[in-house]
């Protein structure tokens, strides 16, 4: 099956950075609108389901095709390639000029999607093996993929509800937000090759934004006490849920619209500027982390402060270290659509 590019991922990869490096700013600073700046840490689960999405539809178009699946050690020196340098640097930086270093925040912003990378060759055989993509399987595994996406505000409320709040930092808090793009990964395929037929889903996805009214509107909702407080305090186990169940449907609605995307929707979110800032969408995560730990000021400053900087930072790690160490990455056949020349990277 040929291999197929969503240029407007780029553009939501953006987007996802904004957010939150947005949030973060927020967090250290009296931000106008509190509410809504704090959840802008969605950005987290968009970043999520678009690393599913993207990583683990390989599996998916190997499984239809009948052909192996991708390569498990050139996916891991890829993911390895594209993660580990920039994360190394933003921790050497962090150490040398930050007198709080933010460590704890780079090793997870490393250890939680690299987590769910080891996990996703295993994952996916379980997912895509054993038998023919008849309607009935690709139905069943959609339904195990849905049941997965309940598992983030399960796990986030009941570790919340034990006392044990630093374990919301573990993969399973994030997984539903994985299994959302998964999901996707597996409705895209089939219904391009006609493994599913035509449904509502269909329909929503020629009305993009109406999704993302309805995923603004539930970001509103979510921007209230409902979900939880705006600093790093513990919610109660219900908040919890709730935040996690609200940014779960969320990315749902955000990501869905970009699957069979409209003229419009390329023209906006997959646009040569939008892949350009794309390829340094990681390193503003990264490296935002260092620049809020040197320089302080009110919201309205700081927020494009860091984000110059950041940008600064990430373009240049980008040119230096990431774009080389990228081209010594295998472009097999076999080889995940993550890394292909001409699909999207994941995060």
């Amino acid at each position: 099956m040929k291999d197929t590019r969503f240029p407007a991922v780029d553009g939501l990869r953006v987007i996802a950075a904004l957010a939150v490096v947005s949030s973060q700013v927020g967090l250290q600073t009296h931000a106008p609108f509190a509410g809504v700046v704090s959840r802008l840490d969605v950005g987290w689960a968009i970043f999520c389901a678009l690393s599913g999405f993207l990583l683990y539809r390989p599996h998916v178009l190997a499984w239809f095709s009948g052909t192996l699946p991708p390569l498990t050690l050139p996916y891991l020196r890829s993911r390895a390639l594209r993660i580990l340098p920039a994360l190394l640097v933003a921790v050497l930086l962090s150490i040398a000029f930050v007198p709080h270093p933010a460590t704890t925040y780079l090793r997870w912003a490393a250890f939680t999607p690299f987590l769910f990378y080891l996990l996703l060759p295993g994952l996916g055989r379980l997912l895509t093996g054993y038998e023919r993509p008849t309607r009935r399987s690709v139905r069943w595994r959609l339904l195990v993929l849905v049941a997965l996406t309940v598992v983030g505000p399960v796990w986030m409320a009941a570790v919340t509800a034990t006392d044990h709040p630093d374990a919301g930092l573990w993969l399973p808090g994030y997984l539903g937000w994985y299994a959302v793009g998964m999901g996707m990964a597996l409705w895209q395929v089939a219904r391009a090759t006609g493994r599913l037929g035509p449904s509502t889903l269909d329909t929503l996805t020629r009305v993009p934004g109406t999704l993302w009214g309805i995923a603004a509107a539930l970001l509103l909702i979510a921007a209230t006490p409902i979900a939880g407080p705006y600093d790093h305090s513990t919610p109660t186990p219900a908040q919890a849920l709730i935040k996690s169940l609200l940014y779960t449907v969320v990315v749902a609605c955000v990501l869905f619209p970009v699957l069979t995307p409209s003229a419009t929707t390329v023209r906006v979110l997959g646009g040569r500027r939008a892949q350009i800032a794309a390829h340094l969408s990681y390193g503003v995560v990264v490296y935002q982390f260092v620049v809020l730990g040197l320089l302080h000021g009110p919201f309205v400053v700081q927020l494009p402060v860091t984000l110059l900087t950041a940008v600064v930072l990430a373009a240049v790690s980008y040119r230096l270290l990431q774009r080389p160490l990228g081209r010594k990455t295998p472009t097999a056949k076999t080889e995940s659509n993550a890394t292909s020349p001409s699909s999207n990277a994941a995060l």
